[in-house]
């Protein structure tokens, strides 16, 4: 974490949210396909591993945290309660489950890219850890794994809205994983996309944010292509992406904008934004080089984000809990290493 989120109190409530969360089977958000009276199961009938934290993507992403906060922090407050948790959830039976789910039809498509995405770099966190989790969860990650090869491989066109349906933030946590665990098909078959997608856009010219974006499309773009091009490459590509960045019109863009309510949903989605702009502002700062024009642009903005980012995550109810604490973690205390 950073020097202002460092502390072990800290760490310990992020964690314990997690836990609390993840056991939780109310209330829930379930989006799926019912072709008969026979589907209407409850929820952890088809997810025994990840039902609570309000929809599946939230669970598996919530379970990545404490995974996160347990491998850097493993002597902090309540790590043996998280671990029990775990322990229950993440078993051979209940994975096996929630396998058969994605390996069938219905599966092929349900919580693509965003849940497929962090499932993936749960897996990574395991595996790259040495985690007892990880052998449990291989052939969940592994159906999921041949659903992304699928899916992008075949994907013409990207999305580029700023929540769950962003394929270049689902792309670029999907290639940090593979590359994490030496996957150089899965890493491949990113990079190709991200190119594919990406590498000819010119003059961005959207609005930003949407009511319910916890995403900037155009900062996770440049994230994705920043891990995929050299530097000098990612450089033009920038300069010719946001060439006027500098100009009023992205005010919104550079400047926190603020949750007036992040106990609604769509509120909390605000909340989010400024932390996912954080890390993407943060990126971008580091990705340029040295004295470049926006570098310190970039870093004056990722420090705003975060400041602001950071003074949701506790205490605005369940709408925001049940998902805030991942990305401040992302931010701070980042993956894989």
């Amino acid at each position: 974490m950073s020097e202002t989120r460092s502390d072990d109190a800290t760490a310990a409530r992020l964690l314990s949210t997690a836990v609390t969360n993840v056991q939780r089977h109310h209330p829930v958000h379930w989006t799926r396909m019912v072709s008969s009276d026979a589907d209407l199961v409850p929820h952890r009938v088809l997810h025994p591993v990840f039902a609570g934290s309000y929809d599946w993507h939230s669970c598996v992403h919530q379970t990545w945290l404490a995974v996160r906060v347990l491998r850097l922090r493993p002597h902090v407050e309540g790590a043996a309660e998280a671990e029990a948790v775990l322990d229950s959830l993440i078993t051979p039976e209940g994975c096996a489950t929630e396998a058969a789910f994605f390996s069938a039809p219905e599966g092929l498509y349900w919580e693509r890219p965003y849940g497929w995405a962090w499932l993936l770099l749960l897996d990574a966190e395991l595996r790259t850890s040495g985690s007892r989790w990880a052998e449990p969860l291989r052939p969940l990650s592994e159906a999921v794994r041949a659903n992304w090869l699928t899916w992008i491989t075949g994907a013409t066109l990207p999305v580029r809205t700023g929540t769950h349906g962003n394929t270049a933030l689902a792309t670029a946590l999907v290639l940090d994983a593979a590359r994490a665990v030496g996957d150089s098909e899965l890493a491949a078959a990113c990079e190709a996309a991200a190119l594919r997608w990406y590498r000819g856009d010119t003059r961005y010219g959207a609005y930003e944010p949407d009511a319910a974006d916890f995403l900037s499309p155009a900062l996770t773009e440049a994230d994705l292509l920043r891990r995929v091009l050299p530097q000098q490459e990612f450089t033009a590509w920038f300069e010719a992406f946001l060439p006027d960045l500098d100009e009023d019109r992205w005010t919104t863009l550079r400047e926190p904008f603020p949750a007036d309510d992040p106990s609604d949903p769509y509120g909390a989605h605000l909340a989010g934004l400024a932390l996912s702009r954080a890390w993407g502002w943060a990126a971008l700062a580091g990705a340029l080089p040295a004295g470049h024009r926006w570098a310190a642009t970039a870093e004056r903005a990722a420090q705003r984000h975060h400041e602001a980012g950071w003074s949701y995550v506790f205490g605005h109810g369940y709408a925001a809990e049940h998902w805030l604490g991942t990305f401040a973690a992302y931010l701070d205390l980042g993956a894989l290493d």
